[in-house]
């Protein structure tokens, strides 16, 4: 079992990620995921630097901890040129230790441009010729294409990794699951579902399978749900909510009723390992080998030592480590 730490880069600011990081590999993680947005969920967040330059920094201060984007939407925002430029950069800087997690993206970040909100559907077919101009981009030479969506003109990244990163695509159900098993070299989730994963596999998919763990880790039950309440009340929203809303209003908005309480369900909280080894386990269950910690608790330097102490060593032993690095 590979375990990582989830940079919530809404709720730290450039400096806290990369110090975030570096806490993360001398604790024992196996890497670090990171967001990749334009806006924050929530006022409260405060934060949303630009999530490249803080994987920069984090290569340059780490020596084994390995890197992944979690998730970078590769059209609208940014076209997949750049982001195959920016992969391939992060790539070299951290001698290997990157994997470029992609998926479909969310209104929230990518109307920022102004080019409108296409359909799920529209967005699936975007993000498969992404991974294909992506792709593309990583074999020497110039190169053009032309899809239903996307063109590319005539264009080269001269600095390229010796091997291409590997790519996750991120699925919240069984289409998206095929199209990470046809296109990506692994699967990336957020809920702990045997069917996504059983999609992925019976559609071809062999890769590794990440998968985001919601914790709380505090001295009492109560100041945990605080926590998870006041940073990741959001998440009670459900998926087809989080891609549609626009800005920190309409999150505010939808999450008004959403109580402490309501978090309980779907978080392991308070300062028992046994309920964060139980929130793990589901993960781990229904055939996720790659689990991202992602804790929203109100003492980070507590939580690494909770990892370190008590609960790393029971979390190795979910699952058997696969063969080769965190990819």
């Amino acid at each position: 079992m590979k375990l990582g730490y989830k940079l919530l880069a809404e709720a730290l600011s450039p400096a806290e990620l990369v110090s975030a990081a570096v806490r993360a590999e001398s604790a024992g993680f196996d890497f670090v995921e990171i967001s990749d947005h334009y806006h924050p969920w929530l006022h409260s967040h405060g934060h949303s630097p630009f999530a490249w330059s803080v994987l920069g920094a984090i290569a340059a201060r780490t020596d084994t901890l390995e890197l992944a984007t979690g998730v970078t939407c590769p059209f609208l925002r940014y076209h997949p040129a750049i982001v195959a430029q920016a992969a391939a950069t992060v790539a070299l800087l951290s001698e290997g230790r990157f994997t470029l997690g992609l998926g479909a993206g969310e209104r929230l970040n990518e109307h920022v441009v102004g080019e409108g909100w296409p359909s799920a559907a529209v967005r699936h077919r975007m993000l498969e010729e992404s991974i294909e101009i992506i792709r593309l981009l990583w074999e020497p030479g110039f190169h053009s294409y032309r899809g239903d969506h996307l063109t590319l003109d005539h264009a080269r990244v001269f600095d390229l990794p010796p091997t291409p990163p590997p790519i996750v695509v991120a699925a919240g159900g069984p289409g998206s699951a095929g199209l990470a098993a046809r296109c990506g070299d692994g699967l990336f989730c957020t809920e702990a579902s045997e069917e996504l994963v059983g999609s992925y596999r019976t559609d071809g998919g062999e890769g590794p399978r990440y998968a985001e763990v919601p914790l709380a880790w505090a001295e009492s039950d109560e100041a945990a749900l605080a926590s998870a309440h006041r940073l990741m009340r959001f998440g009670a929203l459900g998926w087809k909510v989080q891609a549609e809303l626009p800005d920190e209003d309409g999150f505010e908005a939808a999450s008004r009723y959403v109580r402490p309480e309501d978090m309980a369900p779907t978080t392991g909280y308070g300062p028992d390992p046994q309920a964060h080894l139980a929130a793990l386990q589901q993960f781990a269950a229904a055939g996720f080998d790659h689990l991202v910690l992602l804790d929203s608790g109100p003492d980070p330097e507590g939580f690494f030592s909770f990892f370190e102490r008590e609960l790393a060593p029971a979390a190795r032993e979910l699952g058997r480590a696969p063969s080769g690095s965190a990819r």
